[in-house]
């Protein structure tokens, strides 16, 4: 089974939720790591694990990025990364897969799925083999501890509870060379 490490330069989590119940706010995670098992005639027993430094997040506002490390929503000095690690691949096509894994954000671990899709594989200019997947899902904040959050006087909150999340993911394939 190959091992593709991520390539951090092309891999990105994103993310979007509601603000004020009427607009969405986007943003993105761009520090992320970690490793893909992957063989696309055997796509059923892949797995992936991956790392993100919440501490690179961005929304464009350095005043909302400031508040979203703090200890009101990841609180990115106790608990600075989120980790996913894979548990089973259910594959739907030649190209679409529902990854399920263990989701850790702010030391609570729960279970969720996302809808993955691979876009191919080949040769580099640099000379290595890469591959490419992107992934979407969504998840309750709340259940993961991250439930600051304000009533607005008109009805509803500031911030809502549903965070929708998207990743473009290239991996790089580790050579024998590599390993020795």
């Amino acid at each position: 089974m190959a091992q593709w490490n991520l390539d951090p330069a092309h891999t990105q989590a994103n993310f979007n939720v509601r603000h004020m119940m009427v607009t969405t706010v986007r943003g993105n995670l761009g520090s992320v790591n970690g490793t893909i098992t992957f063989e696309p005639d055997t796509p059923a027993i892949s797995a992936v694990e991956a790392t993100i430094n919440v501490a690179s997040i961005n929304t464009g506002a350095e005043d909302r990025d400031n508040h979203l490390r703090s200890g009101d929503f990841f609180d990115v000095e106790n608990y600075p990364n989120i980790v996913f690690k894979s548990t089973n691949v259910e594959v739907l096509s030649d190209n679409e897969a529902n990854v399920t894994g263990d989701l850790t954000i702010r030391d609570v671990t729960k279970p969720v799925t996302l809808k993955v899709e691979y876009l191919g594989s080949g040769k580099s200019p640099f000379g290595d083999t890469r591959a490419g997947f992107e992934a979407t899902g969504t998840i309750n904040r709340e259940d993961f501890g991250l439930t600051w959050n304000q009533a607005l006087e008109s009805g509803g909150v500031l911030v809502g509870k549903d965070v929708k999340i998207s990743l473009d993911v290239q991996g790089v394939l580790v050579t024998e060379e590599a390993t020795a």
